[in-house]
């Protein structure tokens, strides 16, 4: 079964290996292409988002008033509140983390057991010169030790502009945005989504990525640097399958 099962991943890997390798030669000495721009909510895997929600409250009238009964604000502003809008993500991460750990840990023990001279002589059980009061001994030690240190240090500053995919029920908004850019040969895409509130975000139709709830940032690229840093698909195979 497992040989079975071996083969069957080096047969899809070889495959993707072979489509992969048809489509890199089809585009020598092409730059890569660009994603065609679509709708988000079209595309495979799309999952629209579901959280815990409040019971919606039915909007009221007042007599006389032109205003409905909890409304935000006193004039409309321009800032993304509806599916389609778009709003600016100021995505700031700075992180850097320094963690050391060592730990040590021993154990000595020594147990004596002895069955007697006389008991000893009786079974014949004791060598010559050896006396039988000590006839079984054990000594037992153990010992543990371990060091582990962390040094993390992150820093991305950048701009996206996203849209609003979907509103939930309490009015927060899905968001999500994409951005290519390809210098050369090699495109560096940043992806932004998550769920932002209304209030959160600025007149200028700005938000800061902290303020963006279940947030999904990816930055990383395509092309031929990329290309060059990742292991080829056998050496990724081997790792893993091999046990060692």
């Amino acid at each position: 079964m497992k040989l079975a099962k071996t083969i069957i991943v080096l047969g899809l890997a070889a495959t993707l290996a072979g489509c992969n390798t048809a489509s890199r030669l089809a585009n020598v000495g092409n730059a890569p292409q660009l994603t065609a721009i679509a709708d988000p909510t079209a595309q495979a895997g799309y999952q629209p988002v579901r959280m815990p929600m409040p019971e919606p409250e039915v909007a009221s009238y007042a007599p006389n008033s032109l205003f409905r009964s909890g409304a935000r604000g006193f004039f409309k502003d321009q800032r993304a509140h509806k599916v389609g809008d778009i709003l600016t993500v100021m995505v700031t991460i700075a992180d850097k983390a320094q963690i050391a750990n060592q730990t040590a840990r021993s154990r000595q023990s020594s147990n004596e057991g002895g069955v007697g001279g006389v008991l000893g002589s009786i079974f014949n059980a004791v060598a010559p010169n050896v006396s039988a009061d000590a006839a079984v001994t054990v000594d037992t030690g153990a010992g543990d030790t371990g060091t582990g240190s962390v040094n993390r240090s992150e820093t991305l500053e950048t701009q996206v502009a996203a849209v609003v995919t979907q509103v939930l029920p309490n009015g927060n908004l899905v968001i999500e945005g994409r951005q290519e850019v390809r210098v050369n040969f090699e495109v560096r895409e940043l992806i932004v989504a998550g769920i932002v509130r209304p209030e959160d975000i600025g007149a200028d139709n700005t938000i800061e990525s902290a303020k963006i709830a279940e947030a999904r940032i990816a930055y990383g690229g395509r092309g031929q640097i990329t290309d060059v840093q990742q292991p080829r698909y056998g050496q990724q195979v081997l790792d893993a399958i091999l046990p060692f």
